[in-house]
């Protein structure tokens, strides 16, 4: 006994810190979900159909979004045919930051789709865990290179003039 009233502010250290390591769990569990990491982001799209939407304004979605994400405004999400139908797979929800995501999330649950849930840190995180990353700029310069280099070849054949 004399143990523990001599060091009991070791004891209160090792309390606070178990409570907060212990508090991302509670606070879970209490709302059935929350936000995920980009890796566990990553586990549901491979592993659980999991489909990703960003739900960033058109303007930050052609500056860069995760490859593969769905672009559909927070303004719009509501009865956006965007959305899968199967109400039962994965949603996972992001924007630049990870805010508007949140909020997303809580929206789609209210809405009928269980799994809805944000990725924690959005855009920022997952471009920070080495994911890919995709910018419409990129897919739009692509294509341009590729119509140039069809008129250039065809320029090429037809004796110095493009059909």
């Amino acid at each position: 006994m004399n143990f523990f009233i001599d060091n009991w502010h070791l004891f209160l250290v090792a309390v606070v810190s178990g409570g907060l390591l212990l508090w991302p769990v509670l606070r879970k569990g209490g709302g059935g979900a929350g936000s995920v990491g980009p890796n566990e982001a990553v586990r549901q799209i491979n592993r659980e159909k999991g489909v990703l939407i960003d739900v960033s304004e058109p303007a930050e979605y052609a500056e860069g979004h995760a490859s593969g994400a769905r672009n559909v405004p927070l303004g719009k999400l509501e009865g956006s045919r965007d959305l899968p139908t199967n109400k039962t797979l994965p949603l996972l929800l992001m924007c630049p930051t990870g805010a508007r995501a949140g909020r997303a999330a809580g929206l789609l649950r209210k809405a009928g789709f269980e799994q809805a849930v944000a990725v924690s840190g959005g855009t920022a995180a997952w471009r920070e865990a080495q994911l890919p990353i995709s910018k419409l700029t990129d897919k739009a310069e692509k294509a341009e290179k590729a119509e140039k280099s069809d008129k250039s070849e065809k320029t090429d054949k037809t004796g110095g003039k493009a059909t």
